[in-house]
């Protein structure tokens, strides 16, 4: 028995002193630490700059995320596939707060696959809000005859945009104007009925001619020609006023042909290309001229542009003041220049060819805005991956086509060369489609976006010549397959959808493949959510015209 004590004792008192000793040992560092002097230096403990760096980033990202805001259900603004990154419609964020974005981290490669929509907040464009029901065209000051002409011609518009009705009083009065407004505003009408009413005021309709219009409209494209042509010689029809269109594409014999076999006409609509032709060979003169209009202006004045354009402002006798509009002997033109964006060198090249003090500025207030009346979805895709997305899109468009009438879809693409291999996909897919790109011959481009416009075929593959300014009423799909390269012509695109008259409504899909277009798409979020006007995106139309010396 008192063995077994004995050893129970030793048992016990063997970890009491193993634990003294580690108590021993713990402890010993801090006296050697407190009997130093204070001149020998403190031990160091040395991180590695990459642990530091590690350390300080997850800090600041743990910072930047905001606590989620807790608010009541209903619409949103922002719908992203994570729900803690949405955004209701009734929370702004302000200029300087931090916002989470859901495209964050979209440069990465498992990001693919992730999405997030702008939602639509309205129903009705922007440019038919905050109108009163009683506003008419005759309050603008249009003689009864054109109005006449644009109800026979057009029974469909009622009442002026909000855009119309600040444009044509100051064109009327014979300011030079300078537009800019978001796509589908009706800026067309804007400039078309004041120009027939001065044509109607000026000289005989018997002294008119091909050779040498008394009204010019400047367009980018061969289609834009056309359609502009086609509304113009609606209103004109029914005035007395011929149109004639005068299309790019063709060599000077063709061209020498073309304007022999025009008939005689009060309105010209030319591309530049083809209108520098003309007045190099002195096919047209410009010397009769009453009415410039530069449509699209913020292409016309592009580097590709610039050089045509400022040679046929060179050659037109552009008025300086209100008064030489009216002078009898030796009548001006008077300049009106509308567009959805604008360059930054706009006043400059105005500045060659007009006086500061008769130009009149007119801006609408959502200019460089996020359409409010369009859902508009981005989609982080690997390139391999966006045949498959957008053959789906397709075909589920058209099976709802066939269940109920539905709109038809623009895909748009940034080279010549993918609209002729995407094009070889769809048929492979048996999908039926339209292509329109620029190094088509003229003969085969000549009515590609008119059928497109009378429902032949309910799919277009372009490239951005179907982007500007070319009315797209039916269209209820628009489908980036490659994204735009810049922020102008991403709201080009965008505005083929939600147009004033527009029967359905309109929907934006863009395939984001390269960090350059994350780039661009975070931009877009954040003005979303913001619901400011997209950065750098600010023109110079505001400032003052550089005075003449």
């Amino acid at each position: 028995m008192r063995l077994f004590c004995i050893k129970g004792t030793m048992a016990l008192a063997r970890p009491m002193r193993l634990l003294s000793l580690a108590v021993r040992l713990l402890l010993e560092p801090r006296r050697n630490i407190a009997v130093h002097s204070s001149d020998e230096p403190l031990p160091v403990v040395r991180i590695p700059r990459a642990l530091q760096r590690r350390q300080q980033q997850r800090q600041s990202d743990r910072g930047s995320f905001p606590r989620p805001v807790l608010v009541r259900p209903g619409p949103l603004l922002v719908s992203a596939r994570r729900p803690e990154l949405n955004q209701p419609a009734r929370l702004t964020l302000g200029r300087w707060e931090c916002a989470p974005l859901a495209s964050r981290g979209w440069k990465h490669r498992r990001s693919r696959r992730d999405h997030f929509s702008i939602e639509r907040v309205q129903q009705e464009t922007p440019a038919l809000t905050n109108l009163s029901s009683r506003g008419s065209f005759v309050d603008l000051g249009l003689e009864p005859r054109v109005l006449l002409a644009l109800q026979e011609a057009a029974p469909e518009v009622v009442r002026p945009t909000s855009v119309q009705s600040k444009t044509i009083p100051p064109v009327l009065r014979g300011r030079h104007l300078l537009c800019a407004a978001e796509t589908g505003s009706g800026k067309t009408l804007s400039y078309l009925l004041p120009l027939f009413q001065r044509l109607l005021k000026g000289p005989g309709l018997d002294s008119r001619s091909s050779a040498a219009p008394r009204g010019l409209v400047l367009v980018p494209s061969r289609e834009l020609a056309e359609q502009v042509q086609a509304v113009a010689q609606s209103l004109g029809r029914y005035l007395g006023l011929q149109v004639i269109e005068l299309g790019g594409g063709l060599g000077m014999s063709k061209l020498k042909l073309q304007l022999c076999r025009l008939p005689s006409a009060d309105v010209l609509v030319a591309t530049p290309g083809a209108l520098w032709k003309a007045l190099k060979s002195k096919l047209v003169s410009l010397q009769h001229l009453s009415f410039l209009v530069l449509d699209e202006a913020d292409t016309l004045l592009d580097e590709s542009f610039l050089e045509l354009v400022d040679y046929i402002l060179g050659k037109s006798p552009i008025a300086e003041s209100p008064a030489e509009l009216e002078d009898p002997f030796n009548p001006k033109a008077q300049l009106v220049m509308v567009g959805a964006t604008f360059p930054e060198g706009v006043n400059k090249l105005l500045g060659k060819v007009t006086s500061p003090d008769c130009l009149t500025t007119v801006t609408s207030s959502r200019l460089h805005c996020i359409m409010p009346h369009v859902r508009q979805t981005f989609m982080r895709l690997k390139g391999a991956e966006k045949v498959t997305e957008l053959v789906q899109i397709l075909k589920q468009h058209d099976k709802a086509n066939k269940t109920k009438a539905s709109g038809t879809v623009l895909v748009f693409c940034n080279s010549s060369s993918t609209v002729n291999w995407l094009g070889y996909i769809l048929d492979d897919h048996k999908i039926q489609h339209l292509r329109l790109q620029g190094q088509m011959p003229a003969s085969m481009r000549a009515g590609i976006f008119q059928r497109f416009q009378k429902g032949s075929q309910d799919v277009l593959v372009c490239t951005d010549i179907a982007s500007r300014g070319l009315d797209s009423i039916h269209v209820e799909l628009v489908v980036n397959y490659d994204f735009p390269p810049t922020l102008q012509d991403y709201i080009h695109r965008a505005g083929r959808v939600g147009r004033v008259g527009s029967e359905v409504p309109g929907t934006v899909i863009s395939f984001v493949t390269h960090p350059w277009d994350v780039s661009l798409v975070q931009k877009i979020e954040l003005a979303a959510r913001r619901r400011r006007s997209l950065p750098g995106l600010a023109s110079s139309v505001k400032d003052p015209l550089p005075q003449q010396a």
